[in-house]
């Protein structure tokens, strides 16, 4: 994702620890749901697309947007007809997809975008049915792990080697962690949007999406064996809380603002919340907002 690697480089992550305090938290909580395979970010990235399943249908009237995984098959798309990469505009994420067509040839499989077709088709019957019946049936758990292995196309440019398996341990995992779910937890009052943008503001950073807007609250989704709140991820919401600033975010009502960052913690079913206003100084923040707009220009070209 743009807004980590933004984040990740050293005079960007300097600036924020300089401007903004992590709060001393020591988290407490069990490993309730210990991962069954080393698949990692396969199984993180399978659980968001179950979570938000689950929170669509808790929620009928949440927001939905594009999946990640309909990224990459237009990405397959491209790839396959080259005399569209001179069609390509010049900005900053499509620039991205263009170089990461020209750095791997297996984009341009034609085995590799039908077997993906067909997963998104397949998805997305999975996902309808589940919305209209709350059935967490095997088909949905198989369906998300597809999804994740597809989604990795879009975000690093690569071909899954197991595209198209699933691992039945990974199935299990998924199991053990939608069981921690309550679902009061993510039930909105009266704004949920998935997957949500920041207008304008995500292209300033290559492109950017966060996981959950419930309310007044932007949530992350952390699949992780450690309860702790480590710098990026605190440095990950608050790139968000800029973004929003910045562009707002699409779909949300203007009478709406956050007011709250969250995280997840799907293995220890443990939720962290901080009060926007214990770590924004309103007095300095304008300008950090203007130099992360003149920084993230510098870096990926595109300007607000």
């Amino acid at each position: 994702m743009s807004l980590t690697s933004f984040l990740r480089i050293k005079d960007v992550k300097e600036a924020f620890r300089r401007e903004f305090k992590k709060p001393r938290l020591r988290l407490q909580g069990k490993l309730l749901a210990p991962p069954l395979t080393n698949h990692y970010g396969l199984v993180g990235t399978a659980f968001d697309y179950l979570l938000r399943f689950y929170v669509k249908y808790l929620n009928p009237n949440a927001i939905e947007k594009s999946w990640v995984s309909e990224a990459s098959l237009y990405l397959l798309e491209v790839a396959r007809a080259p005399e569209l990469l001179e069609t390509i505009p010049k900005d900053p994420i499509m620039q991205k997809l263009r170089e990461k067509i020209m750095e791997n040839p297996a984009l341009s499989d034609p085995v590799v975008y039908e077997k993906v077709l067909e997963i998104l088709r397949y998805a997305r019957k999975v996902h309808d049915r589940f919305i209209k019946d709350g059935v967490l049936s095997s088909d949905v758990f198989k369906a998300v792990l597809l999804l994740a292995q597809v989604d990795v196309i879009y975000r690093a440019g690569v071909v899954d080697e197991n595209l198209g398996s699933v691992d039945e341990r990974d199935v299990e995992d998924l199991k053990n962690l939608i069981s921690l779910v309550r679902p009061e937890w993510f039930k909105a009052k009266r704004v949920c949007i998935l997957n949500p943008t920041f207008g304008e503001a995500s292209q300033l950073v290559g492109g950017a999406d966060c996981d959950l807007v419930i309310d007044d609250a932007i949530i992350e989704i952390k699949t992780t064996k450690r309860l702790e709140l480590k710098r990026e991820y605190f440095d990950q919401l608050i790139g968000y809380y800029i973004l929003y600033r910045i562009g707002g975010i699409d779909g949300m009502p203007s009478d709406c603002e956050i007011r709250r960052l969250g995280i997840y913690f799907s293995r220890h079913a443990y939720f962290l919340f901080i009060d926007v206003q214990d770590i924004v100084n309103e007095e300095t923040f304008p300008r950090f907002v203007e130099w992360f707009k003149r920084r993230a220009s510098e870096e990926y070209g595109f300007r607000i």
